[in-house]
């Protein structure tokens, strides 16, 4: 598993250089639009039905503030509208990032 080795915000894009020398470039609005935590994409019980989530939404002008690593498996980003909740492992953020560079 490919890991962030450097994180930095450019403007409002959020760049990172991963552990095998590659980089990913994605703006904070897109970042924030693809979220894992519940409150955005929903949870499923173990019989599969979904509680939560909204659809798709548009979050223009959104950025990221901050970020922080939650032990060696994925990165918390803090947003400009108050969106502090969504763990992105390190291979969603990879597949988060490479589908939007």
């Amino acid at each position: 598993m490919k890991t962030p080795v450097n994180i930095q915000l450019i403007g409002t894009e959020v760049a990172i250089v991963w552990s095998d020398g590659g980089e990913s470039y994605i703006d904070g609005a897109k970042l924030r639009a693809a979220s894992p935590s519940a409150e955005t994409a929903g949870e499923r019980d173990i019989f599969g039905t979904q509680y939560g989530g909204h659809p798709p939404r548009d979050f223009s002008g959104v950025t990221v503030t901050g970020w922080e690593r939650i032990g060696n498996y994925a990165i918390r980003f803090d947003f400009s509208d108050g969106h502090r909740t969504g763990l992105y492992g390190y291979d969603y953020l990879a597949k988060v990032t490479a589908d939007n560079s």
